[in-house]
């Protein structure tokens, strides 16, 4: 299956020129992630099992909580989270929802770090929503690639 037309899955990569340390406290560091995401983290740590929330900095997301449950933090190779998809409307409870499963993976090439973002499990938020949370999400990780791209390029 063309790994593009999955209603299940969001696939993005991009080559970073920054070595790969660097790459991943820019994802592992909870302030640093914040600061590249549009999230206030302040004080916060990533750390396997927990529950992560901050105040989205994103112009117009402002009134907005970002919750996630982090899964896996393997250094330097792997960082990947549970969270509601697009759960922009403040007046939705969607904490019974499923959730979809973000991964960060990380490969040293010759030119830096390769980073392969990929968020799946579309399939299994409600119907009325999904195709919605999936397309702004799938725009909101191009810009996120972008995001981290500058932020590892200024330091």
């Amino acid at each position: 299956m063309d790994k593009n037309k999955s209603t299940d899955r969001i696939e993005k990569e991009i080559v970073l020129k920054a070595a790969r340390s660097r790459v991943w406290r820019a994802l592992s560091n909870a302030e640093e992630f914040g600061d590249w995401f549009g999230v206030a983290l302040k004080g916060k740590t990533f750390a396997a099992g927990q529950a992560v929330q901050g105040q989205i900095t994103y112009p117009g997301y402002e009134h907005l909580a970002w919750n996630v449950v982090i899964d896996r933090v393997e250094p330097e190779s792997l960082l990947s989270f549970r969270w509601h998809p697009y759960a922009v409307d403040a007046a939705v409870d969607y904490s019974q929802e499923p959730t979809t499963l973000v991964v960060f993976e990380l490969t040293a090439v010759e030119e830096g770090t390769f980073l392969r973002v990929v968020e799946s499990g579309f399939d299994n938020i409600p119907a009325e929503r999904r195709q919605e949370a999936f397309s702004m999400n799938s725009g909101g990780w191009d810009e996120q690639m972008k995001n981290i791209e500058k932020h590892v390029a200024a330091s």
